[in-house]
Protein backbone atom coordinates (compact mmCIF):
# COMPACT_ATOMS: atom_id res chain seq x y z
CA UNK A 1 0.00 0.00 0.00
CA UNK A 2 1.25 3.40 -1.03
CA UNK A 3 1.84 5.74 1.99
CA UNK A 4 0.25 8.98 1.21
CA UNK A 5 0.70 10.84 4.69
CA UNK A 6 3.27 11.60 6.23
CA UNK A 7 4.31 10.08 9.48
CA UNK A 8 5.18 11.80 12.84
CA UNK A 9 7.80 9.42 15.01
CA UNK A 10 8.02 10.61 18.37
CA UNK A 11 11.83 10.84 19.57
CA UNK A 12 10.90 8.20 22.55
CA UNK A 13 10.06 5.91 19.21
CA UNK A 14 13.17 6.95 17.53
CA UNK A 15 15.44 6.33 20.76
CA UNK A 16 13.77 3.09 21.42
CA UNK A 17 14.14 2.00 17.75
CA UNK A 18 18.31 2.84 18.09
CA UNK A 19 18.17 0.86 21.56
CA UNK A 20 16.78 -2.22 19.82
CA UNK A 21 19.48 -2.48 17.28
CA UNK A 22 17.33 -1.46 13.95
CA UNK A 23 18.82 0.61 11.22
CA UNK A 24 17.69 4.02 11.22
CA UNK A 25 18.22 6.22 7.80
CA UNK A 26 18.24 10.11 8.67
CA UNK A 27 18.12 12.98 6.39
CA UNK A 28 18.89 15.78 8.58
CA UNK A 29 17.40 19.28 6.70
CA UNK A 30 18.77 21.37 8.77
CA UNK A 31 22.19 23.67 8.09
CA UNK A 32 25.19 22.15 7.70
CA UNK A 33 26.62 24.39 10.86
CA UNK A 34 23.63 22.59 13.44
CA UNK A 35 24.19 19.26 11.83
CA UNK A 36 28.06 19.29 12.12
CA UNK A 37 27.03 20.27 15.84
CA UNK A 38 24.49 17.81 17.28
CA UNK A 39 22.71 15.12 15.23
CA UNK A 40 21.20 12.03 15.87
CA UNK A 41 23.94 8.92 16.45
CA UNK A 42 23.96 5.66 17.29
CA UNK A 43 24.29 2.03 16.34
CA UNK A 44 22.92 1.62 12.94
CA UNK A 45 22.17 5.12 12.45
CA UNK A 46 22.94 6.59 9.36
CA UNK A 47 22.61 9.98 8.17
CA UNK A 48 23.04 12.68 5.69
CA UNK A 49 22.70 16.42 5.46
CA UNK A 50 21.33 18.14 2.79
CA UNK A 51 19.64 22.06 4.06
CA UNK A 52 15.82 22.31 3.47
CA UNK A 53 17.01 25.39 1.24
CA UNK A 54 18.94 23.86 -0.73
CA UNK A 55 15.83 21.52 -1.67
CA UNK A 56 13.35 24.44 -2.46
CA UNK A 57 14.11 24.37 -6.16
CA UNK A 58 13.45 20.72 -6.35
CA UNK A 59 13.68 17.51 -4.55
CA UNK A 60 16.07 15.78 -6.97
CA UNK A 61 19.47 16.42 -4.86
CA UNK A 62 18.11 14.10 -1.94
CA UNK A 63 16.78 11.50 -3.96
CA UNK A 64 20.40 11.08 -5.31
CA UNK A 65 21.60 10.40 -2.29
CA UNK A 66 18.73 7.97 -0.06
CA UNK A 67 18.04 4.46 -0.48
CA UNK A 68 15.36 3.02 -2.00
CA UNK A 69 14.91 -0.03 -0.03
CA UNK A 70 14.34 1.41 3.80
CA UNK A 71 12.77 3.86 5.60
CA UNK A 72 13.50 7.40 5.95
CA UNK A 73 13.28 9.98 8.90
CA UNK A 74 13.25 13.22 7.94
CA UNK A 75 14.58 15.37 10.63
CA UNK A 76 14.58 19.64 10.98
CA UNK A 77 15.02 21.55 13.94
CA UNK A 78 11.25 21.96 14.69
CA UNK A 79 9.37 19.86 12.36
CA UNK A 80 8.17 21.91 9.86
CA UNK A 81 10.61 21.84 7.32
CA UNK A 82 10.61 18.21 7.38
CA UNK A 83 7.16 17.69 6.82
CA UNK A 84 7.73 19.45 3.21
CA UNK A 85 10.98 17.52 2.24
CA UNK A 86 8.69 14.48 3.48
CA UNK A 87 5.89 15.05 1.38
CA UNK A 88 7.74 15.73 -1.68
CA UNK A 89 9.78 12.63 -1.29
CA UNK A 90 6.45 10.73 -0.89
CA UNK A 91 5.19 12.58 -4.08
CA UNK A 92 8.30 11.38 -5.97
CA UNK A 93 7.94 7.97 -5.04
CA UNK A 94 9.44 7.01 -2.16
CA UNK A 95 7.42 4.80 0.31
CA UNK A 96 8.08 5.07 3.57
CA UNK A 97 9.20 7.84 5.03
CA UNK A 98 8.26 9.77 8.42
CA UNK A 99 9.91 12.87 10.10
CA UNK A 100 10.71 13.57 14.07
CA UNK A 101 7.91 14.73 15.75
CA UNK A 102 9.05 18.08 17.32
CA UNK A 103 12.00 17.96 15.63
CA UNK A 104 15.40 18.56 17.38
CA UNK A 105 13.99 20.57 19.60
CA UNK A 106 11.83 17.56 20.42
CA UNK A 107 14.70 15.66 20.61
CA UNK A 108 16.52 17.68 22.98
CA UNK A 109 13.81 17.88 25.11
CA UNK A 110 12.68 14.26 25.47
CA UNK A 111 12.92 12.33 29.30
CA UNK A 112 12.51 8.56 29.32
CA UNK A 113 12.41 7.02 32.90
CA UNK A 114 14.18 3.63 33.41
CA UNK A 115 14.52 1.59 36.66
CA UNK A 116 18.14 1.06 37.26
CA UNK A 117 18.04 -0.77 40.63
CA UNK A 118 16.06 -1.74 44.27
CA UNK A 119 16.70 -0.29 47.20
CA UNK A 120 16.86 -2.27 50.57
CA UNK A 121 14.05 -1.53 52.59
CA UNK A 122 12.14 -1.47 49.48
CA UNK A 123 11.81 1.18 46.54
CA UNK A 124 13.60 1.72 44.00
CA UNK A 125 16.22 4.20 41.64
CA UNK A 126 14.68 5.34 38.69
CA UNK A 127 17.19 6.70 35.90
CA UNK A 128 15.43 9.46 33.13
CA UNK A 129 17.74 9.67 30.37
CA UNK A 130 17.77 12.73 28.05
CA UNK A 131 18.80 11.02 25.37
CA UNK A 132 19.08 14.17 23.16
CA UNK A 133 21.21 15.69 25.31
CA UNK A 134 23.17 13.46 26.96
CA UNK A 135 21.93 14.39 30.39
CA UNK A 136 20.48 11.64 33.63
CA UNK A 137 18.99 12.92 36.29
CA UNK A 138 17.15 10.63 39.17
CA UNK A 139 14.36 9.55 40.97
CA UNK A 140 14.64 7.57 44.13
CA UNK A 141 11.41 6.06 45.46
CA UNK A 142 10.65 4.67 48.86
CA UNK A 143 7.30 4.64 50.71
CA UNK A 144 5.38 7.01 48.82
CA UNK A 145 8.22 9.76 49.45
CA UNK A 146 10.47 10.66 46.36
CA UNK A 147 13.78 12.71 46.09
CA UNK A 148 15.08 13.73 42.49
CA UNK A 149 18.40 14.61 41.64
CA UNK A 150 19.80 17.02 39.31
CA UNK A 151 16.55 17.44 37.14
CA UNK A 152 16.27 19.16 33.88
CA UNK A 153 14.49 22.39 33.40
CA UNK A 154 11.30 20.38 31.91
CA UNK A 155 9.78 19.00 35.17
CA UNK A 156 6.80 17.92 34.00
CA UNK A 157 7.75 14.33 33.41
CA UNK A 158 8.89 13.91 36.82
CA UNK A 159 5.51 15.43 38.24
CA UNK A 160 3.60 12.60 35.96
CA UNK A 161 6.15 9.78 36.77
CA UNK A 162 5.89 10.66 40.48
CA UNK A 163 1.91 11.10 40.15
CA UNK A 164 1.52 7.37 38.57
CA UNK A 165 3.49 6.13 41.37
CA UNK A 166 1.68 7.37 43.64
CA UNK A 167 4.82 9.37 45.33
CA UNK A 168 5.48 12.74 47.53
CA UNK A 169 8.68 14.48 46.08
CA UNK A 170 10.00 15.47 49.34
CA UNK A 171 13.78 16.59 48.47
CA UNK A 172 15.09 17.89 45.46
CA UNK A 173 19.05 18.28 44.68
CA UNK A 174 21.21 19.55 42.66
CA UNK A 175 24.95 17.86 42.51
CA UNK A 176 26.36 21.05 41.58
CA UNK A 177 25.67 24.56 39.78
CA UNK A 178 24.63 23.30 36.22
CA UNK A 179 26.42 25.07 33.43
CA UNK A 180 25.03 22.68 30.24
CA UNK A 181 21.78 22.64 30.83
CA UNK A 182 19.25 24.58 32.89
CA UNK A 183 17.90 23.16 36.57
CA UNK A 184 14.62 22.61 36.90
CA UNK A 185 15.82 21.51 40.56
CA UNK A 186 14.21 25.04 42.13
CA UNK A 187 11.49 24.77 40.26
CA UNK A 188 10.37 21.57 40.84
CA UNK A 189 10.89 22.28 44.56
CA UNK A 190 8.68 25.08 44.79
CA UNK A 191 5.84 23.21 42.92
CA UNK A 192 6.01 20.07 45.18
CA UNK A 193 6.61 21.56 48.09
CA UNK A 194 9.80 19.82 48.76
CA UNK A 195 13.78 20.71 50.04
CA UNK A 196 16.04 22.23 47.81
CA UNK A 197 19.71 21.34 48.25
CA UNK A 198 22.52 22.74 46.64
CA UNK A 199 26.12 22.31 47.33
CA UNK A 200 27.27 25.90 49.39
CA UNK A 201 30.52 25.97 47.78
CA UNK A 202 28.76 26.46 44.54
CA UNK A 203 25.87 28.80 45.60
CA UNK A 204 28.11 31.90 46.01
CA UNK A 205 25.89 34.57 44.65
CA UNK A 206 23.12 32.88 44.14
CA UNK A 207 19.46 34.77 44.65
CA UNK A 208 17.54 32.12 46.05
CA UNK A 209 17.71 30.19 49.76
CA UNK A 210 18.56 26.05 49.33
CA UNK A 211 19.28 23.79 52.54
CA UNK A 212 23.05 22.48 52.33
CA UNK A 213 24.30 19.75 50.34
CA UNK A 214 27.17 18.80 52.17
CA UNK A 215 28.82 16.08 54.25
CA UNK A 216 28.02 15.11 57.40
CA UNK A 217 23.89 15.87 56.50
CA UNK A 218 22.54 12.34 55.89
CA UNK A 219 18.90 12.90 53.40
CA UNK A 220 16.42 10.11 54.29
CA UNK A 221 13.03 8.96 51.92
CA UNK A 222 10.50 7.47 53.17
CA UNK A 223 9.64 5.71 56.09
CA UNK A 224 12.66 2.81 55.83
CA UNK A 225 14.99 5.95 55.74
CA UNK A 226 16.94 5.31 52.42
CA UNK A 227 19.83 7.14 53.13
CA UNK A 228 22.00 9.51 51.02
CA UNK A 229 24.86 10.28 51.92
CA UNK A 230 27.11 13.11 50.32
CA UNK A 231 30.25 12.89 49.52
CA UNK A 232 32.39 16.26 48.67
CA UNK A 233 33.52 15.78 45.35
CA UNK A 234 35.11 18.88 43.85
CA UNK A 235 36.86 19.38 40.25
CA UNK A 236 34.25 19.67 37.83
CA UNK A 237 33.08 22.92 40.31
CA UNK A 238 34.19 23.64 43.42
CA UNK A 239 31.27 22.51 45.17
CA UNK A 240 30.56 19.43 43.54
CA UNK A 241 28.92 16.67 45.99
CA UNK A 242 28.05 12.91 45.04
CA UNK A 243 25.87 11.21 46.93
CA UNK A 244 25.78 7.72 47.95
CA UNK A 245 22.52 6.29 48.29
CA UNK A 246 21.54 2.93 49.74
CA UNK A 247 25.09 2.21 50.30
CA UNK A 248 24.34 1.00 46.81
CA UNK A 249 24.49 3.32 44.47
CA UNK A 250 27.06 6.26 43.71
CA UNK A 251 25.50 9.49 41.92
CA UNK A 252 28.64 11.66 40.75
CA UNK A 253 27.34 14.25 39.13
CA UNK A 254 29.51 15.50 36.59
CA UNK A 255 32.87 14.51 38.27
CA UNK A 256 33.13 10.91 36.48
CA UNK A 257 31.38 9.19 34.23
CA UNK A 258 31.19 5.43 32.69
CA UNK A 259 33.85 6.50 30.12
CA UNK A 260 35.28 9.35 30.33
CA UNK A 261 35.98 12.26 33.41
CA UNK A 262 34.15 15.30 34.17
CA UNK A 263 36.14 18.94 33.03
CA UNK A 264 37.04 21.54 35.01
CA UNK A 265 37.11 24.79 33.14
CA UNK A 266 33.45 25.72 32.94
CA UNK A 267 34.11 28.23 35.61
CA UNK A 268 37.05 29.67 34.25
CA UNK A 269 39.27 27.83 36.86
CA UNK A 270 40.82 24.69 35.02
CA UNK A 271 44.04 25.33 36.70
CA UNK A 272 42.84 26.16 39.70
CA UNK A 273 40.42 22.90 40.15
CA UNK A 274 42.59 20.34 38.24
CA UNK A 275 44.20 19.24 41.36
CA UNK A 276 40.60 18.41 43.16
CA UNK A 277 39.26 16.92 40.35
CA UNK A 278 42.45 14.56 40.43
CA UNK A 279 42.08 14.08 44.30
CA UNK A 280 38.58 13.09 43.87
CA UNK A 281 38.87 10.57 41.40
CA UNK A 282 42.02 9.31 42.57
CA UNK A 283 41.94 9.59 46.39
CA UNK A 284 38.21 9.90 47.48
CA UNK A 285 36.19 7.65 45.19
CA UNK A 286 38.69 4.69 45.50
CA UNK A 287 38.15 4.66 49.15
CA UNK A 288 34.00 3.49 48.19
CA UNK A 289 33.27 0.40 47.41
CA UNK A 290 34.40 -1.09 44.22
CA UNK A 291 30.67 -2.68 44.19
CA UNK A 292 28.72 0.42 44.04
CA UNK A 293 26.41 1.11 41.34
CA UNK A 294 27.92 4.26 39.20
CA UNK A 295 25.34 6.49 38.08
CA UNK A 296 26.41 9.59 36.34
CA UNK A 297 25.28 12.84 35.60
CA UNK A 298 25.67 12.70 31.64
CA UNK A 299 26.90 10.38 29.38
CA UNK A 300 29.08 11.39 26.03
CA UNK A 301 28.81 8.58 23.85
CA UNK A 302 25.94 6.29 22.21
CA UNK A 303 28.14 2.87 23.66
CA UNK A 304 27.65 4.05 27.29
CA UNK A 305 23.87 3.27 26.81
CA UNK A 306 22.85 -0.14 28.23
CA UNK A 307 20.95 -2.40 25.99
CA UNK A 308 17.44 -1.10 28.44
CA UNK A 309 18.67 2.33 27.60
CA UNK A 310 20.35 2.85 30.90
CA UNK A 311 23.48 4.15 31.51
CA UNK A 312 25.13 2.93 34.68
CA UNK A 313 28.18 0.37 35.84
CA UNK A 314 29.84 -0.80 38.42
CA UNK A 315 32.11 1.11 40.06
CA UNK A 316 35.28 -1.31 40.15
CA UNK A 317 34.48 -1.86 36.38
CA UNK A 318 35.05 1.70 35.76
CA UNK A 319 38.34 2.02 37.38
CA UNK A 320 39.48 -1.18 35.05
CA UNK A 321 38.11 0.70 32.01
CA UNK A 322 38.05 4.44 31.81
CA UNK A 323 41.18 5.54 30.66
CA UNK A 324 41.05 9.40 32.76
CA UNK A 325 41.30 7.40 35.79
CA UNK A 326 44.86 5.52 34.52
CA UNK A 327 47.00 8.46 34.12
CA UNK A 328 49.40 8.14 36.40
CA UNK A 329 51.64 11.28 36.71
CA UNK A 330 50.09 14.06 38.26
CA UNK A 331 51.29 16.58 35.75
CA UNK A 332 49.94 14.60 32.79
CA UNK A 333 46.46 14.54 34.14
CA UNK A 334 46.40 18.32 34.56
CA UNK A 335 47.21 18.51 31.09
CA UNK A 336 44.55 16.02 30.01
CA UNK A 337 41.85 18.25 31.74
CA UNK A 338 43.46 21.97 30.94
CA UNK A 339 44.73 21.64 27.38
CA UNK A 340 43.16 20.51 23.72
CA UNK A 341 39.63 20.05 25.57
CA UNK A 342 36.58 19.90 23.42
CA UNK A 343 34.21 23.11 22.87
CA UNK A 344 32.66 24.26 25.58
CA UNK A 345 28.72 23.93 25.96
CA UNK A 346 26.09 26.36 24.20
CA UNK A 347 25.55 29.72 25.92
CA UNK A 348 27.26 28.01 29.34
CA UNK A 349 27.98 31.61 30.48
CA UNK A 350 23.88 32.27 30.32
CA UNK A 351 23.17 28.89 31.83
CA UNK A 352 25.16 29.25 34.75
CA UNK A 353 23.54 32.79 35.54
CA UNK A 354 19.92 31.24 35.26
CA UNK A 355 21.17 28.37 37.46
CA UNK A 356 22.09 31.31 39.73
CA UNK A 357 18.75 33.02 39.64
CA UNK A 358 20.85 36.11 37.85
CA UNK A 359 19.17 35.64 34.45
CA UNK A 360 15.55 34.77 33.44
CA UNK A 361 15.01 34.05 30.05
CA UNK A 362 11.54 32.83 28.37
CA UNK A 363 11.04 29.07 27.55
CA UNK A 364 11.94 30.23 24.15
CA UNK A 365 15.28 31.28 25.27
CA UNK A 366 16.07 28.22 27.64
CA UNK A 367 15.34 26.00 24.68
CA UNK A 368 17.80 28.00 22.52
CA UNK A 369 20.34 28.16 24.89
CA UNK A 370 20.52 23.94 25.40
CA UNK A 371 20.52 23.71 21.87
CA UNK A 372 23.30 20.90 21.30
CA UNK A 373 25.35 18.53 23.12
CA UNK A 374 26.33 18.59 26.93
CA UNK A 375 30.44 18.73 26.63
CA UNK A 376 30.94 18.06 30.15
CA UNK A 377 33.45 15.12 29.62
CA UNK A 378 37.05 14.77 28.94
CA UNK A 379 38.16 11.56 27.64
CA UNK A 380 41.38 10.13 28.28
Amino acid sequence: MTQTTVTRVSPTEVFEKILRGESLFVLDVRNEEEYADWRIEGPGVTSVNIPYFDLLDGIQPALDRLPKDQPILVVCAKEGSSVYVAEQLLEAGLTDVSVLAGGMKAWSEALRPVKVGDLSGGGAVYQFVRFGKGCLSYLIASDGEAAVVDAVRTIDAYEAFAAEQGLRIRHVIDTHLHADHISGGRKLAEKAGATYWLPPKDAAGVTFSYEPLEAGRDITVGKTAVRMVPVYSPGHTIGSTSLVVDDRYLLSGDILFVESIGRPDLAGKAQDWAGDLRKTLYETYPELSSNLVLLPAHYGEPGEVNPDGSVKARLGDVYERNAGLRVEDGEAFRRLVTEDLPPQPNAYREIRLTNMGKMAPDEDEQREMEIGPNRCAVHG
